[in-house]
């Protein structure tokens, strides 16, 4: 009867601790899934916020694009941006680091509200007073016109057509690029990373000059002095120009983006320091800039 008592007790014991197993068992599949599911989650918030900062770098672009004169407060505003991408890509994701970064930005996309919004007031300014300035222009010209004999009158406005009569570059900018295999071209400061070199520039419209092929002389000087790309030589009577390429377009009197590119040399790469841009329309050196390579 005791033998009996025994193995009724023993049986119940292994019956509550397999129970005890099981549930163990289920419980903690419960848990695993449910830290891969909040684990996607995060990760899926993450990527939101990275595609809607990577929209808020290219409004940035595209407003930069549409100006003349760089806006350095876009500038700033697009490189705080940029920081905060690649500050993203490298964190840890988690809760409190995804709500940080939340937070940065939603103060960025004020900012970007605020600083966009301004500059099209300044656009808008702008087209105001070039149109104020080419009627005062016109008024001017006319009444010089009017008041001086018709010789003088035709020998200044030959000369000053003469002068005017050119084409010039604005905005120029030089950086190195990586060049991944699909053609995707990524900018860079660091010398050994850069596969080319890339230099853009606008040419500015001019209704005094007729519209066809065009071209400018783009020279790219590297820290050791070096003309980089072609560096060939053409000829305006006696002065020779040592040039990189020719940069060829065709101008339909508008306003004309421009990029061209330099490679490194076979089997070389750029050096380290300051490059100095220049473009020539024929001899005339009409815009010159300056980048570093690290």
């Amino acid at each position: 009867m005791a033998n009996n008592t025994a193995s009724t007790g023993l049986k119940v014991a292994l019956g509550i601790a397999l129970a005890l197993f099981i549930g163990t068992g289920i419980y903690t599949s419960t848990l695993y899934k449910e830290k891969k599911q909040n684990e996607e989650q995060l990760t899926q918030e993450k990527n939101d916020v990275l595609t809607d900062l990577n929209t808020m770098a290219a409004k940035y672009d595209v407003a930069l694009s549409e100006t003349q004169v760089t806006n350095q407060n876009l500038v700033e505003a697009r490189d705080r941006i940029q920081d905060l991408i690649d500050s993203l890509k490298v964190s840890e994701t988690n809760v409190r680091n995804l709500g940080r970064y939340y937070n940065k930005y939603n103060a960025l996309k004020t900012e970007m509200d605020a600083l966009l919004t301004e500059n099209d007031r300044l656009k808008v300014e702008n087209m105001q007073l070039a149109t104020t300035l080419d009627s005062t222009n016109v008024r001017y010209e006319e009444s010089r016109m009017f008041n001086d004999s018709l010789l003088i009158q035709n020998t200044a406005l030959a000369d000053v057509v003469e002068r005017a009569a050119v084409l010039n570059a604005v905005n120029l900018k030089g950086f190195g690029v990586i060049q991944r295999n699909n053609g995707k071209l990524i900018p860079t400061e660091r010398a050994k990373r850069s596969d080319k070199i890339r230099v853009c520039f606008t040419v500015t419209k001019n209704r005094l000059v007729q519209s066809g092929d065009k071209e400018f002389y783009v020279q790219v000087i590297d820290p050791t002095s070096n003309i980089l790309g072609a560096d060939e030589q053409v000829k305006f009577g006696e002065q020779v120009l040592n040039y990189s390429l020719i940069s060829k377009f065709n101008y339909e009197n508008d306003n004309l983006d421009i990029c061209e590119f330099i490679d490194a040399k076979e089997d070389e790469k750029f050096p380290d320091g300051l490059y100095q841009i220049n473009v020539f329309n024929a001899n005339e050196l009409i815009s010159s800039t300056e980048f570093t390579l690290k």
